[in-house]
């Protein structure tokens, strides 16, 4: 059986069905009421909180393989509990700052951490640092609703971004073989596109003539504080501003792992035109 955590997540909700497409059990940790929640029948679903790994200590039984999101201080008491109960593997998802060494950054400083503790764990460890997710694009949902002219922040950023999706799927090969114990890998999508390359193709899909207005800086960062910690949106800012992360470059990790090639931006954008109807 597989424990995945952030089962409700972009990438852990992916996993989860992936897994039991392929004839796995899959026990899948939600933050809040399991009822609350929709999975694939015969997933068994349970309600644990990662900052408190006592909330799991009922979870462990018949655990081969973990996925486990980054970020948490109570990860090394996690980890203790995996190896305690004989999980064989356990994959982390990270992302590339970790790479940087940077602890000054707030996002970088906790990846880093997580990556730190699992290598540390006496776990056999998988590690993924994908570019930015194309799931990302439904943060504008309330901006299309607003006109055809989406005024974004960070517009000049390419990236190279992965469906959730191809990445479960990497997850889901680490989980189920020893070849890629102790390796890092950096996963990302076939193309790099700058926001306005995405807006326009989700502008096809629709059916509607979108097109991007690129937001000034003062005016994105004083958006993105309304909803986020100040620590984060200043790392964000060094990633994107400062240029500290590239998530520009195409990495043949996928195919390599999966065996086919990752979904394009249009194949994604396709997938999931519903939720972005109005």
């Amino acid at each position: 059986m597989y424990l995945v955590t952030g089962a409700t997540g972009n990438v852990g909700s992916e996993l989860v069905r992936a897994l039991h497409a392929g004839g796995e059990a899959v026990r899948a940790i939600v933050h809040s009421n399991p009822a609350d929640h929709v999975f694939p029948t015969g997933v068994d679903v349970r309600s644990g909180d990662l900052t408190d790994p006592s909330t799991l200590r009922d979870a462990w039984e018949g655990i081969r393989g973990v996925f486990l999101l980054p970020g948490y201080d109570q990860a090394p008491t996690f980890l203790r509990d995996a190896r305690a109960a004989g999980v064989e593997r356990l994959v982390l998802l990270s992302g590339g700052s970790a790479g940087s060494g940077d602890m000054s950054n707030a996002i970088s400083a906790y990846m880093i951490a997580s990556e730190t503790a699992v290598r540390a764990s006496g776990l056999s460890w998988t590690i993924l640092r994908p570019s930015a997710f194309m799931t990302n694009a439904l943060r504008w949902r309330d901006k299309l609703n607003a006109g055809n002219v989406l005024r974004l922040p960070f517009a000049g950023v390419r990236t190279a971004a992965i469906d959730p999706f191809d990445l479960a799927a990497v997850a889901r090969a680490a989980l189920l073989s020893d070849r890629h114990a102790e390796r890092t890998y950096m996963p990302t999508g076939p193309e790099s596109l700058l926001p306005a390359d995405q807006v326009r193709i989700l502008g096809e899909v629709l059916g509607r003539p979108l097109s991007v207005e690129a937001q000034p800086n003062e005016e994105a960062r004083r958006e993105m504080l309304a909803t986020t910690p100040p620590q984060y949106v200043d790392a964000f800012f060094d990633f994107y501003v400062a240029g500290s992360l590239d998530e520009s470059n195409v990495t043949p990790a996928v195919e390599q792992i999966t065996g086919r090639r990752p979904r394009t931006f249009r194949d994604w954008a396709e997938a999931h035109r519903t939720e972005f109807v109005r």
